[in-house]
């Protein structure tokens, strides 16, 4: 889905989650190298990790994003990663929320 890129602090989601129900979380590390950035912010690629919170149990737990998400913009060999994504990630979709690091940048690629 084409977007704008994200950064840290980005919401996602991914269903179903660990225990069966969506579970959510946040995007809290985007590993180097960092090859483009907006307002300053380092934008997400496919590899980033997400902290998502278990939403039977409160238990959290890491996930890597990926492996794959825009088609069409990379960086460093990676797939940008944009605002209203669904990417597929073990164990479900993935579905970046918000908000974007760059809203004046959007993504026309098709997933």
């Amino acid at each position: 889905m084409p977007g704008p890129p994200v950064s840290y602090g980005c919401a996602v989601m991914i269903t179903p989650g660990a225990a069966g129900p969506p579970d959510t979380g946040t995007l809290i590390t985007i590993f180097p190298p960092f090859v483009a950035t907006a307002g300053g912010l380092p934008l997400a690629t496919a590899g980033s990790l997400c902290l998502m919170v278990n939403s039977i149990t409160g238990v959290p737990y890491p996930l890597l994003i990926g492996p794959a998400a825009s088609s069409g913009v990379t960086l460093a060999g990676r797939a940008l990663i944009r605002a209203g994504d669904n990417i597929p990630t073990p164990p479900g979709i993935l579905t970046v929320l918000g908000p974007p690091a760059a809203p004046w940048i959007v993504d026309q690629s098709p997933p």
